[in-house]
């Protein structure tokens, strides 16, 4: 599943909590040392979530000697005069600084890279987690151990133990590990994260930037956060200071249990502005449980790019509401090209349930079992049909297709829309010009896209997409829908006739 938004505007940045990677050429002895660990026998005080304690004192006590960092290597070679791709095109980070920071760092300047040199070079890593078993088990995020090549993980007391990774789940970032300190270890315990509102107060406990233990405090600023990185955003907002190093480390709340996994930041420069993430601890729970017992999960699949449904995009459809996920485009040899499912069409119910947004469909397959026969409602030709598909397992592909150099050849004055045969000979009308003051443009098409359907109906030729443009206009429709190609990736764009 796929939906088509940035998180990365207005020179803002999110980031990754959690790791604070430092690039070196051998390894660091670094003291990552905190205060006294309590017993293995020390539970969290009893205290009412109703309201803040004159003092932290008391959570902070309990549940500080189960909090751990987790430093990580991952080991590179490379050739005499080459340069390492650290944090380059190319290194084990790029998805993760392309993803959250678009084409920035997050700090100002360019990237830090490693010294010319020949094979040994070493990245590390450092986030956070805690403990949920006396034996050893802890959680911690995904992003803070993926692609390592040793984990090590240092308790409260600053004793050191190698871990084990007992499973990782990416789509949900996060990851249970295993250390093997030979006696019992502290533990904290799972909390409601449902009952949070906003204006709760929180503790967060972590690593940042690896100068040991710290506890900083706040409330939840605000619930279901959607950051557009997955199927399962669904992030609790806090105002505690989380800065880099903090990631995998535990969201408390005043009764010392956890309610949540910290992730995220948003920040304009990599730092701590007060708007931090966490995973809910109700959609943890389950999740970690999987991980101890099976190593990993398998995810439902279906294989469509899916869009909101906009007003306009209802209108050109025929639809009531914009309720539902609007079918972009349908990747090939999938589940969902296998049961008949179009571009076009508009996904308003999984089994009798109905779909409120992308998100919601998201979040419905990816929670389904591989293999499963569901059901789903279409909005499709100004009916709704059902359809039945058999849920997959695995991930979606792109192909990306080149952007062509085109001329207008029929051009629709009302819209401002210039259009052009598609060189490539694929079929459809290449976008040659726009007027930046007319509908097309406004609306959001872009010279080069691809147009290859009016209204649900594929369209072969510039004339073919002019008249079916036309014959919506006469129809009396206030919009009409386009499918539309860009750089590889379909998506539907809703152009109004009128601009008043």
């Amino acid at each position: 599943m796929a939906t088509q938004s940035s998180v990365t505007r207005r020179h803002r940045a999110l980031a990754l909590a959690g790791i604070a990677i430092v690039a070196i050429p051998f390894v660091l002895g670094t003291a990552l040392r905190a205060t006294h660990a309590h017993s293995a026998e020390l539970q969290p005080v009893a205290l009412s979530s109703a309201t803040a304690p004159a003092t932290l004192a008391d959570v902070v006590a309990a549940d500080k000697p189960a909090v751990v960092t987790v430093t990580t290597r991952i080991e590179q070679t490379v050739a005499d005069g080459q340069q390492s791709p650290q944090f380059g095109p190319g290194s084990p980070f790029d998805e993760f600084f392309r993803q959250f920071f678009g084409q920035n760092g997050p700090m100002p300047g360019p990237m830090p890279q490693q010294p010319r040199g020949g094979a040994g070079q070493v990245a590390e890593a450092l986030g956070s987690g805690f403990v949920i078993g006396s034996d050893g088990t802890i959680v911690t995020n995904n992003h803070v151990i993926d692609g390592a090549t040793d984990i090590k993980v240092t308790l409260d007391d600053g004793k050191e133990y190698k871990a084990v990774l007992v499973g990782q789940d990416a789509k949900t970032d996060l990851a249970v590990l295993k250390i093997d300190a030979g006696k019992p270890l502290p533990t904290v315990s799972w909390g409601d994260s449902d009952v949070l509102r906003p204006g709760d107060p929180v503790v967060a406990i972590g690593n940042p930037f690896g100068i040991g233990t710290t506890v900083t405090s706040g409330v939840v600023s605000a619930r279901g956060r959607d950051l557009h990185n997955g199927p399962y955003d669904d992030f609790i907002q806090v105002d505690a200071a989380i800065n880099h190093g903090n990631s995998g480390g535990p969201l408390i709340d005043m009764a010392g249990h956890v309610v949540g996994i910290n992730t995220a930041i948003y920040s304009p420069n990599g730092g701590n502005v007060g708007v931090g993430f966490a995973i809910p601890s109700d959609e943890a729970k389950g999740v970690v449980a999987a991980l101890v017992k099976d190593g990993s999960i398998a995810h439902g699949y279906l294989g469509v790019k899916i869009q909101p449904v906009t007003q306009d995009i209802a209108d050109a459809l025929g639809l009531k509401g914009t309720n539902g996920a609007l079918v972009a485009g349908v990747e090939p040899n999938t589940p969902s090209a296998s049961a008949g499912i179009q571009a076009g069409d508009v996904i308003v119910s999984m089994n009798g349930t109905d779909v409120a947004a992308p998100r919601d469909l998201s979040r419905k397959v990816a929670d389904l079992k591989p293999g499963s026969a569901e059901k789903l409602g279409i909005w499709r030709g100004g009916q709704q049909i059902d359809v039945a598909v058999t849920i997959g397992d695995g991930n979606a592909s792109s192909v990306a297709s080149a952007q062509p150099a085109v001329t207008g050849e029929q051009t629709i004055p009302d819209l401002g829309l210039g259009l052009a045969a598609d060189p490539s000979g694929k079929g459809g009308a290449v976008v040659g010009s726009l007027d930046p003051q007319k509908p097309a443009a406004i609306a959001g098409l872009n010279e080069g896209d691809i147009i290859e359907g009016v209204n649900q109906k594929p369209e072969m030729t510039p004339q073919d997409v002019a008249s079916a443009i036309r014959d919506a206009a006469k129809s009396g429709r206030s919009s009409v829908l386009l499918q539309v190609e860009r750089n590889g990736q379909q998506m539907f764009v809703a152009v109004p006739f009128s601009m008043g």
